[in-house]
């Protein structure tokens, strides 16, 4: 069975995460979406909804599975028998931080390829920054998130909002 990682903060998932988790879903038996638990990043939605978040918006892909991580990708790949880590690239500034990823995580783990895939052009500008964003400043998020997600995420930007 080949089974990829695709790891990531998803605070919040956006459609350009569910699109790369999809076309993921095509090129491996299973995806796991490892959803990291990043001590430096001030996220909005704990692991544990973010995970549930996941879980929503790829209930309908059979071979996806959602899980919270911390410490070393690499580490949590040889737990999972992964062979592969997906990477969605927006622009050529993700393919520099991303390819420097790939390069250490290679010198980890031989055995363990980082395949990236190219956003598609509709999401080309997005990111979970941009949604929090528009958001904050009373844009609508309907367009940048899952449907079926949408409802949590306002209800968390609306909660943001008071406190500032």
């Amino acid at each position: 069975m080949r089974i990829a990682i695709c790891p990531g903060s998803f605070d919040p998932v956006t459609l350009g995460h569910i699109d790369i988790i999809r076309r993921a879903s095509k090129l491996f038996d299973k995806v796991i979406v490892a959803v990291l638990l990043n001590m430096d990043k001030k996220t909005w939605f704990t692991i544990g909804e973010r995970t549930d978040l996941l879980k929503k918006a790829t209930a309908d892909i059979p071979n996806v599975e959602i899980a919270g991580f911390e410490g070393l990708l690499v580490d949590f790949a040889k737990q999972k028998k992964a062979c592969a880590i997906v990477k969605g690239l927006r622009a050529v500034s993700d393919f520099e931080y991303e390819f420097q990823m790939a390069l250490t995580n290679s010198k980890l783990d031989a055995n363990l390829e980082t395949v990236f895939l190219t956003t598609s052009s509709e999401n080309m500008y997005l990111s979970s920054s941009i949604v929090k964003q528009v958001g904050l400043l009373g844009g609508n998020v309907q367009p940048f998130v899952p449907e079926c997600v949408h409802d949590e995420i306002v209800s968390r930007i609306r909660q943001r909002s008071k406190l500032k």
